[in-house]
């Protein structure tokens, strides 16, 4: 990038020095946290021994693979709790949570969502569309069209949903709420915000309280987390504050932007077991799978992922101090305490959210010469503009930019290998010109 010359070059590096100073303050926290998670991944190293016969390439069914026995010792100590399953047949973290439900449900259970309507992919997954028509039409049809989706509704499981969140309802509220609707055999928390304004992100803590009180009134309930885009956010996992079962996606935060595919699920050894019964077949669960030589770049993915996550946090700040200023609505605000990577940017208009998505894509190390277009997604309901010239495709924990055609035009921004990225993406997005074409400096 050369040199800026131009008077509005210097105003948009100025904007940037200023929030940087206000932030001074909060990048010294983020580092904190950061170097949390490093101890505690070298010592997991250390613990389980990590040496380069764990890096060895295996074929065929991949029985004994040390490297790949060890990554699951190594991400269940890490994350706090009793097993972890580390896949690369796990193809995205959808996947993995899909695996996690269908392992730990069966016909006639019972599924709770406590957190509100979960990420957009897993309505497919749970049949929520298809158990709304059937108590419409009485049943008959719909239930017969849903045999055919192979959704969580399909199989005879039942779904009720919701909307707790410990920081803005009382004890009793959330307790009375659980009551209400009855036992689960699984329950379901959303960390991290999704494609809304509305619903907040969860800390661990909150996740923490949740488990508590649902507890206060089950004590035998089962807690499945989505953890896609909060590893390592904070300094501990939600494993470690009462959650039975974890998932989330190796090419977001935990693979450190060097995993090249591939998810997680860890937990309760027998919940996760069942996860990966269903990812293979009864009788094999977790003791099949090759690599496919992708060890190595896992484990230091794994290595690299506290500071990465560090570099994304700090570049959303970034975002959400400088957008602010510039008056448009964002969430979480810049000086607020963070538990995922994701900084959501509202701007209330269709093509505003475009621009701003093509902007980021033009300061891309990928593909920085193509201009994304809104267009359908499996597993989505409405149009979605994308922005993600990564070296990994569809790695979010590299800089993305994305957000639903649907009201109030919101984009979210997420990821960053450096924030020396972040900070040259942001800048290239404020030089928008009047057309909203994207200019270079």
């Amino acid at each position: 990038m050369a040199v800026p010359k131009t008077s509005t070059d210097i105003l948009n590096l100025e904007l940037i020095a200023r929030a940087e100073g206000r932030l001074k303050e909060a990048f010294e926290r983020i580092d904190a946290i950061a170097l949390v998670n490093q101890m505690r991944v070298l010592s997991a190293f250390k613990e389980h021994k990590l040496t380069e016969e764990f890096f060895a390439e295996h074929t065929g069914y991949g029985i004994d693979d040390a490297g790949r026995e060890a990554m699951d010792r190594i991400f269940a100590t890490v994350f706090g709790c009793q097993a972890a399953a580390v896949r690369m047949q796990m193809v995205s973290g959808t996947h993995a949570i899909a695996c996690a439900l269908f392992g730990n449900l069966g016909p006639g259970d019972r599924l709770v969502s406590l957190t509100g309507r979960p990420y957009d992919t897993l309505e497919e997954v749970i049949g929520i569309k298809e158990a709304a028509a059937s108590a419409t039409t009485g049943g008959a049809s719909a239930e017969t069209n849903a045999k055919k989706t192979g959704s969580l509704f399909s199989l005879g499981v039942s779904y009720v949903e919701l909307d707790l969140d410990p920081q803005r309802q009382s004890e009793a509220t959330i307790i009375e709420a659980i009551k209400a609707v009855g036992p689960a055999n699984l329950y379901h928390i959303q960390k991290s915000r999704g494609y809304s304004m509305v619903r907040r992100t969860l800390s661990n803590q909150d996740i923490g309280r949740l488990c508590t009180l649902l507890r206060q009134v089950y004590p035998q309930a089962r807690v499945f987390v989505d953890n896609c885009y909060g590893e390592f956010v904070e300094d501990a996992e939600p494993t470690a504050h009462g959650a039975n079962l974890i998932a989330g996606s190796l090419i977001k935060n935990p693979g450190g932007g060097l995993a090249l595919t591939g998810a997680y699920v860890a937990g309760d050894s027998d919940m996760v077991e069942a996860a990966l019964i269903r990812l293979t077949a009864p009788g094999i669960g977790g003791h099949l799978g090759v690599t496919f030589n992708q060890n190595r770049l896992v484990f230091q993915g794994l290595f690299l992922a506290p500071s990465v996550v560090a570099g994304a946090v700090k570049g959303a700040m970034l975002a959400a101090e400088v957008m602010a200023e510039l008056g448009f609505k964002i969430d979480p605000a810049p000086l607020e305490q963070r538990f995922d990577i994701i900084q959501a940017i509202e701007f209330g208009d269709r093509q505003k959210l475009i621009n701003f998505c093509r902007a980021i894509q033009s300061f891309s190390p990928v593909n920085a010469h193509v201009c994304p277009e809104p267009s359908g997604m499996p597993g989505y309901a409405d149009q979605v503009i994308m922005a993600g010239g990564s070296f990994v495709e569809g790695a979010t924990i590299e800089l993305s930019c994305d957000g639903p055609l649907r009201e109030p035009f919101a984009a979210y921004l997420q990821g960053g290998l450096s924030y020396l990225h972040v900070k040259s993406a942001l800048l290239g997005a404020l030089n928008l010109s009047e057309s909203g074409e994207a200019r270079f400096f």
